[in-house]
């Protein structure tokens, strides 16, 4: 049985998968070329990551395809619920990035805190020159213990984030639709641990609660934060978005930070990715990252292997 890897797969996962009999293509297929290309080779598994797209049209046409496969959390570029109903197995790996995003997450606040992201482009125009006028610029940084988090989405992710942010003495408060109540254990390197519960509030009590806010849900369909509900954030609050692109309207992000409502913000997606604005690229109150959140070699290790065992469990089981 062939798997087709259109958006690449770590050695970790391709090993899994030859040692249970699989042949593994790597190649990159086109977009426009994958149906073809799958009824060509009789592929029987289509693993994709955030770059291919899983259509009806695919679905309908591609009569050997037995399971569809995402690296990663969110499923918004495949036809989950119709693929599913035409007999097709379409697998995700949920846990495998947690902790990649939630660091993720905190890379962008340690950045915003300290001026990194605009530190970083001045020093090496200007840090020969102006060395103490930029010393000035940016001393006026923050900490993050004794602050108060709210996380928006308080699933896998989002009790990730909980767990750093405990750990570096923070309050921690969340909102969800879903979920009303969240243990979250915080493990130590000797073995010990504590056992937090963090009951979830409304969304607006989150808003005005909160020092940073982060973002944990799957694509909606307009954005949760606006205008409206920036306004009510504390001034010099911040806000970070390592979930989907448009869940924060970004015309009013900008807005918010030019006006000294908000710090910073940190964006690892975007509403137009994969070519996000100019304005939110050259903006010096923005962190950015290209929706690396769940890119770091451990995690990729994780989604490969799980990836292979839960194809492995249902196609070999049959």
């Amino acid at each position: 049985m062939k798997v087709l890897a259109n958006d690449g797969l770590t050695q970790s996962g391709i090993n899994a998968l030859l040692q249970n009999g699989f042949e593994v293509i790597t190649a990159k297929v086109a977009q426009e070329n994958l149906i073809t290309y799958i009824n060509e080779n009789n592929v029987t598994v289509l693993l994709v990551r955030s770059a291919t797209k899983v259509t009806k049209e695919m679905v309908d046409n591609c009569p050997s395809l037995e399971i569809i496969g995402r690296g990663g959390v969110g499923m918004d570029n495949i036809e989950v619920a119709y693929a599913r109903e035409k007999g097709k197995h379409v697998i995700n790996t949920p846990a495998a990035s947690s902790e990649s995003v939630a660091e993720l997450v905190f890379a962008h606040l340690f950045s915003g805190c300290r001026f990194l992201q605009d530190a970083n482009r001045q020093m090496p125009v200007k840090g020969n020159t102006e060395f103490a006028k930029l010393k000035k610029k940016y001393e006026a940084g923050i900490e993050l213990r004794g602050k108060t988090i709210g996380i928006v989405g308080i699933g896998r992710i989002g009790q990730e984030v909980a767990r750093i942010a405990l750990g570096l003495g923070m309050k921690v408060i969340a909102s969800d639709t879903r979920i009303g109540k969240a243990s979250v254990r915080v493990d130590f390197y000797n073995s010990q641990y504590i056992n937090v519960e963090i009951e979830t509030e409304p969304l607006e009590q989150l808003i005005q609660h909160s020092d940073f806010i982060t973002l944990h849900v799957p694509a909606q369909d307009g954005p949760i934060i606006g205008a409206a509900e920036l306004d009510k954030m504390k001034t010099g609050a911040a806000i970070v978005n390592c979930a989907r692109g448009g869940v924060i309207d970004e015309t009013a992000l900008i807005e918010a930070l030019d006006s000294g409502k908000l710090a910073f913000a940190g964006l690892d997606v975007f509403e137009n990715e994969p070519t996000p604005s100019d304005a939110i690229l050259n903006h010096p109150k923005i962190s950015l990252t290209p929706h690396t959140g769940a890119a770091t070699e451990e995690a990729q290790d994780r989604i490969g292997t799980e990836l292979a065992n839960q194809i492995a469990s249902i196609l070999l089981v049959k």
